[in-house]
């Protein structure tokens, strides 16, 4: 227990080495004899054995020391025969009357003498990081020593882990000698240094000097650079000729960038950095490198209601209008036509050095369907074509690649009465449909679908002429009247004042739909595509017939307008 006490209190009093200084010669110490040493000292000797187990150490007594061959072990080499150590003197005397030595006190008394010598001078020592230990790191300077994790480095660091088997500097701020405990602090040598570094870049720095710093910090608007102890912002304007969204695409914290000063306020401190600035602006000569008319490539970076922006090269952009990007198509939005990081061809239309604009064309690139299109589709023309998308108004027909024609629904049928295009087509049906006109200068091809069949109401009228019989089906009933369906495509209208002689409420008190009745053709008109028909009246008709031949045979009949009642007159 008193031998713990000395080794701890540096053994009783520190280190009494009985060192008369470098003039003692060896044969002056071996005479002074160990008579004047004391138990709990350190004392110079003079290896004379090594053996397997333990290594004899000559002190000037009347007979050797023995320290154990594992203490030399630990250090990592065996001593020599006549090598010279420090060794402390445990006792004078054991059970058998030899000196007893320890190379491992003797060096813990030395670091620790060498530890508080820094602690006291404020000097840094050196250790290495050996475990992560609750609320820091324990690191190895000889003894264990506690580095609290606030003082690891300037900023705190999130994973302590990473220090492990790192060679470290750092100041004894705290120390307990009788207790063992050593505090240390990295962050204290970390901030002279960069004071150190900071006064050196302040007398050295100058606007327009180019250096290397490390990126400290990303913000949205820019990057703080660490040029030695004092930081710099880079602005996300400043780091490229071209487009950046946000910092973080250019640089990450850690990196080593070499940037250029902008601008440097002594008073302040603060610092303007420039990335971009160490090459010449590329819009310099973007006349040169992308004349109107070259055809060149670029890749989509952005897109926005009215275009695309394309990269041409790093910091030259140029604009794809929407009415630039097809001939044919009517483009609504340019991720319709184009993605984000796609490679496309472009055509250079304008550009302009002090706005920094470039305009740009993709439909250029190839010829335009419609510089011929009167040369491939003539109007009374019959084409094959496929349904791309159907409207309230009507279908668009794909005829080729690029090129539509609108088939309106008006042009669909001769008969019907088509609400909506839907009830005749589908979306991808393919279609037979005749050219009606083409309009080269709006890129448009009207279609029809009805005109590749005769229209039935030309001939009407030699079909149902005034006055004849026909026979027909009721389709539908309103409020005044009856539609009738004489053949496929064509009705006639059963008016309700031609239903009865006799005053009627409504359709539906006479007829119903399905209903087949035989009726007179009142009217005809083609051009409206009207067909007049009346019940009341075919009565009479198919009365009049048989009273007009008897009346040829025994005399007159006539016809009370009544309808169905009839009342003969002999002569």
């Amino acid at each position: 227990m008193e031998t713990e006490n000395r080794e701890s209190q540096g053994l009783a009093g520190g280190q009494r080495e009985v060192d008369n200084g470098p003039e003692e010669s060896m044969e002056d110490w071996f005479k002074r004899g160990v008579g004047d040493i004391e138990e709990g000292e350190v004392v110079r000797g003079r290896v004379v054995e090594v053996r397997d187990s333990e290594v004899l150490v000559d002190i000037g007594y009347k007979s050797e020391g023995t320290i154990a061959i594992e203490e030399f072990r630990h250090a990592g080499t065996l001593p020599k025969v006549g090598e010279e150590i420090e060794v402390y003197l445990e006792s004078k005397e054991d059970s058998e009357g030899l000196i007893v030595l320890s190379k491992d006190k003797a060096d813990k008394i030395k670091v620790w003498d060498a530890i508080s010598k820094s602690h006291d001078s404020g000097t840094p020592v050196e250790g290495k990081v050996v475990e992560v230990v609750k609320g820091g790191l324990s690191v190895d300077v000889g003894v264990r020593a506690f580095l609290p994790g606030s003082q690891v480095d300037l900023r705190p660091v999130k994973n302590l882990a990473s220090m492990l088997g790192q060679i470290i500097r750092a100041k004894v701020i705290k120390l307990n000698r009788r207790r063992g405990n050593v505090v240390l602090s990295r962050r204290a040598v970390l901030e002279e240094e960069r004071e150190e570094k900071r006064k050196h870049t302040l007398s050295v720095l100058s606007e327009g000097m180019v250096l290397t710093g490390a990126v400290k910090n990303i913000t949205d608007y820019g990057a703080f650079i660490d040029l030695g102890g004092i930081d710099g912002l880079l602005h996300v304007t400043d780091m490229s000729w071209g487009r950046v969204g946000h910092p973080s695409e250019i640089f990450q914290i850690g990196d080593q960038v070499e940037v250029v000063v902008l601008h440097f306020d002594r008073e302040t401190g603060r610092v303007s950095l420039g990335y971009k600035q160490k090459s010449s602006d590329p819009w310099a000569i973007v006349d040169a490198r992308f004349p109107v008319g070259a055809k060149v490539q670029g890749r989509v970076v952005s897109l926005t209601n009215y275009g695309a922006f394309i990269e041409l090269e790093p910091g030259v952009e140029g604009l794809v209008h929407v009415s630039e990007m097809s001939w044919t198509r009517r483009v609504r939005h340019p991720s319709k036509i184009v993605n984000v990081g796609d490679m496309v061809d472009v055509l250079v239309l304008d550009v302009n050095k002090a706005t920094k604009r470039i305009s740009l064309g993709m439909k250029q690139v190839e010829a335009d369907p419609w510089a011929t299109i009167d040369e491939r589709y003539k109007p009374g023309e019959r084409v094959q074509g496929k349904v791309r998308n159907l409207t309230d108004f009507g279908a668009f027909v794909e005829l080729e690649p690029g090129v539509d024609g609108l088939l309106h629904i008006s042009d669909m049928s001769w008969t019907r009465n088509i609400g909506h295009p839907s009830e005749l087509l589908k979306k991808g049906q393919p279609i037979e449909t005749q050219i009606l006109n083409v309009d080269k200068d709006n890129k448009r091809i009207s279609l029809g679908i009805k005109q590749i069949q005769p229209d039935p109401w030309e001939s009407v009228t030699q079909r149902y002429p005034m006055g004849s019989r026909v026979t027909g089906k009721i389709v539908r009933l309103t409020d005044f009247g009856a539609f009738v369906e004489l053949e496929p495509g064509v009705d006639g209208l059963l008016h309700v004042s031609q239903m009865s002689h006799r005053p009627i409420a409504a359709p539906s008190d006479l007829v119903n739909v399905g209903d087949e009745l035989t009726l007179l053709v009142i009217r005809v008109d083609p051009n409206e595509r009207r067909i007049g028909l009346s019940l009341k009246d075919v009565a009479a008709t198919i009365t009049e017939e048989p009273s007009q031949a008897e009346g040829r045979g025994r005399g007159k009949g006539r016809k009370r307008r009544g309808g169905d009642d009839f009342e003969d007159e002999e002569e």
